[in-house]
């Protein structure tokens, strides 16, 4: 039981769900140990090596059909694998990015003919997963997007550029928006799947140097007259792009949001630790109030957070969660990741100013969560939408 002595609902609490809980965290005890970390962040990127053995071990193909090679278990198990990867400090690993964010764009809408081509490849890891939406001068607005896709013939033409790609250094297929309708707004947006490998005109841009999350591989990514197939058009329609990106969105920030508190909980759990050992004025640390205080406000916002959390991953296994309760999860849990991970490094003192003491790093790391999938004024603004 972590530091929040909060049991699992019944709906979580499951002796299959126990089971791949234990085979997460032996993996990520094996494979993403310390050493392993050190050596990501100091590289820029998880050795590929390792993305072939988390497939090996069934984290890649998680909630991907039986079909095309994956476990086709419910959110629930993605919601194990990414609180273990939070929990064990292994988040640079985006693991959560290539299966629950990228692969059902694919196995939701992709021609049979191409799930069968992508998808278990994408399960072995041997195939690196990406979507390319961000650009230079559009984040929160998508519809601002610079990057079009013009038909010729049997293929289209994409020129632009995208920026703040993960996995962007390494990906083989990569999801991309780009305007078929530069008139159309968000009715002109379609996306494309392209095989890196395979198509002329695709560039990938410098690895990018980032605040924190030095681990996961972030690139830029440039297209000149890029000719994809006009058969990797995602739902054989254009303009569908934007509804798909929606339709998509709220388990996206869902899954940031379970990142998150798996890092508060690695956080907060450090610092008790802390807290036991370490003296001052011949007394523990924990022994005074104010320490007392300051991570019962901790665990607290911590245990809100991962009800709530428990709460909106029951409606999304039931297809019941809207976007403005995701919009809030993600919101809510970013902002209380910021302020545990804060408070907890303070209480390590000049220690905690140290990258060798994972509060440090976790400090860095935390920063994006409020930021990328939405930021935490766009959640804002979605949530004032429905009231």
């Amino acid at each position: 039981m972590s530091a929040l002595d909060l049991p699992r609902p019944a709906f979580m609490d499951e002796e299959e769900l126990r089971m791949f809980q234990e085979a997460t965290d032996r993996f990520l005890d094996t494979h993403a140990d310390k050493t392993a970390r050190a050596r990501w962040r100091e590289q820029g990127w998880v050795d590929l090596e390792t993305w072939r053995l988390a497939g090996d071990a069934g984290l890649l193909g998680v909630s991907v059909p039986a079909d095309y090679g994956g476990s086709g278990a419910d959110f629930r198990y993605d919601a194990i694998l990414m609180e273990r990867l939070g929990v064990k400090q292994a988040l640079n690993f985006a693991i959560p990015l290539h299966t629950t964010v990228v692969a059902p764009y694919i196995y939701h809408y992709a021609t049979e003919e191409q799930k069968q081509r992508w998808l278990p490849g994408a399960v072995s890891g041997e195939t690196l997963l990406a979507v390319a939406m961000t650009e230079p001068g559009a984040g929160s607005d998508l519809q601002g997007m610079k990057t079009t896709a013009r038909r010729d013939g049997d293929h289209y033409v994409i020129n632009g550029q995208k920026t703040f790609i993960s996995n962007g250094r390494h990906c083989s297929l990569v999801v991309v928006a780009a305007k078929t309708d530069a008139t159309a707004g968000a009715r002109g947006i379609s996306l494309f799947v392209v095989e890196v490998d395979k198509t002329e005109g695709f560039q990938r841009g410098r690895l990018l140097d980032k605040l924190g999350q030095e681990g996961r591989d972030t690139a830029e990514l440039f297209f000149t007259d890029m000719r994809v197939p006009a058969d990797n058009l995602l739902g054989g329609v254009e303009g569908q792009g934007f509804r798909m990106l929606m339709e998509m969105l709220p388990k996206e920030r869902l899954v940031i949001a379970w990142q998150a508190m798996g890092m508060m909980e690695a956080a907060l759990e450090a610092t008790i630790d802390y807290v036991k050992e370490r003296k001052v004025f011949g007394k523990p640390l924990l022994s005074m109030q104010n320490t007392q205080f300051k991570l019962a406000e901790c665990k607290t916002q911590a245990t809100v957070a991962k009800t709530f959390l428990y709460h909106c991953t029951e409606q999304l296994v039931q297809g019941k969660l809207d976007a403005a309760t995701a919009s809030m999860a993600k919101l809510f849990v970013t902002e209380a990741q910021a302020f545990v991970i804060d408070e907890c490094l303070q209480m390590f003192g000049g220690y905690g100013y140290m990258l060798e003491y994972p509060i440090a790093e976790m400090y860095k790391d935390a920063r994006a969560y409020r930021i990328y999938g939405g930021t935490s004024e766009i959640m804002k603004l979605l949530i004032a939408r429905s009231l």
